[in-house]
């Protein structure tokens, strides 16, 4: 029966994990559900081996992580850590792989509402044996102890250090922007001394860049209020006309003077560039005759073209008869060619003469 009960939470959590591959989430949710609430409720009915913690261990954090991931997809990540509450008989009980996921999960959506006393909750339920793993207050310290193989009562070293970062340098140090508390907590936790100290590299680290950017922040803003002294402190201008509407005037003057002398620069820009298109005019007597810049050039240029064609006439004439003669000897080849191959239209009809003597 037991047997039996096992395989059964087995096939529902490869159901749950199958629902949630096929992006069924609110089907994965409730299945994972089911399983850790029959696992939480009855534990005693499920078979277990020489591993039995272990095959548990297994079970619930399969569960637990279809669960914490599917609440993410559902847009429930502000209900992740109550969720593990309560289906969990206690925080300590909650897969370490579960807790990390369902946390980060909850902190990168904003939501830091009850993470901090989780946290610590969690941590305080362990301490540390030989600097080498982590077992639950209240668990022998002579426990074996598997590298890699987390229970309901030890942990490895490598997860406990990352749940401590996690608060320590994620949710003191970044979220929640508190440093001094972060390093004050690592250096009175029961850590080992390797582990505390690159801990604290990384918390004097961030707390340097903090005090850096701070202080650029000040100091600019200090140049910007000493810009602002500045200028109020600089002579205000005098009305010489006596009122605000005369100064008006005055400016509106000056700004369509300005707007003509502009005009009138890029009018003389525009007539320079087209010096050939004005106008030439010619005074004979009391005659007198205007011509077109224009027309001026267009009848240089035809006789710029006639002077050349005409000294060059010898040199293009000599060019077209090349290439008439060229064309003229290339058709004529073509012509020879297709009339030359001479066709017999008896050769389909007269017999083979060797062979007709050779059967005689």
């Amino acid at each position: 029966m037991e047997m039996e009960m096992t395989s059964l939470v087995w096939e529902e959590i490869e159901r749950s994990e199958s629902y949630l591959v096929c992006s069924m989430y609110e089907e994965a949710a409730s299945s994972a559900t089911s399983v850790l609430k029959r696992i939480r409720d009855n534990p005693s009915n499920l078979s277990v081996h020489d591993d039995g913690n272990l095959e548990l261990y297994d079970m619930m954090e399969s569960a637990g992580m279809v669960l914490v991931q599917s609440l993410k997809e559902l847009q429930r990540t502000s209900r992740i850590v109550d969720e593990l509450r309560a289906l969990f008989v206690s925080v300590e009980a909650i897969p370490v792989q579960v807790l990390l996921t369902g946390v980060c999960f909850q902190i990168s959506e904003g939501s830091t509402l009850g993470v901090r006393e989780f946290l610590e909750e969690f941590l305080c339920k362990w301490r540390n044996v030989d600097e080498i793993y982590f077992v639950l207050v209240g668990a022998e310290g002579t426990l074996d102890f598997k590298e890699g193989c987390d229970s309901h009562f030890a942990m490895g070293i490598g997860k406990y250090m990352e749940v401590v970062e996690l608060y320590a340098v994620t949710l003191l140090a970044k979220v929640s922007n508190d440093v001094e508390l972060a390093i004050s907590w690592v250096e009175k936790a029961a850590l080992p001394e390797e582990k505390r100290q690159g801990l604290l590299r990384k918390l004097h680290s961030l707390c340097s860049s903090n005090v850096t950017n701070m202080s650029q922040d000040s100091s600019s803003h200090l140049l910007e209020g000493k810009n602002a002294a500045d200028s109020s402190q600089l002579p205000k201008p005098t009305l010489l006309e006596g009122s605000s509407k005369a100064l008006k005037k005055s400016y509106q003057l000056n700004g369509k003077s300005n707007s003509k002398q502009a005009i009138l620069k890029l009018t003389s820009r525009a007539n320079g560039c087209l010096w050939f298109f004005r106008n030439i005019s010619f005074k004979f007597g009391n005659v007198q005759l205007v011509i077109s810049g224009g027309r001026i050039f267009l009848g240089f240029l035809i006789f710029l073209i006639y002077y050349v064609l005409h000294r060059k006439r010898a040199s293009l004439q000599r060019i077209v008869w090349r290439q008439v003669l060229a064309t003229k000897k290339a058709m004529v080849d073509l012509w020879q060619l297709a009339f030359s191959y001479q066709v017999n239209p008896l050769a389909a009809v007269q017999s083979l003469p060797a062979a007709t003597s050779g059967s005689r």
